[in-house]
């Protein structure tokens, strides 16, 4: 495991801690994460950007096109 000094603003910090005893989590478990939570969320953005650049519109809109045109089932509808 490495470790990483990691200056933090002290009103961040403070609220950090605030948050990590509210979970009754360590604040080292607290950083770790919000670490991951966001390299998570970068990994998803950066697969859903392939995916876009390998999709074909034109076979996109044969799909929809192809699609039947009803209601949805009860309670399964948009407000």
């Amino acid at each position: 495991m490495a470790n990483y000094a990691l200056r933090v603003p002290e009103s961040l910090f403070a609220y950090a801690r605030k948050v990590a005893e509210e979970e009754h989590v360590s604040m080292n478990q607290f950083f770790v994460t919000a670490i991951a939570e966001k390299v998570s969320a970068l990994k998803t953005e950066a697969y859903f950007k392939e995916r876009q650049a390998r999709g074909e519109p034109v076979a996109f809109d044969a799909w929809l096109a192809a699609s039947p045109d009803a209601k949805p089932t009860e309670g399964d509808e948009l407000p």
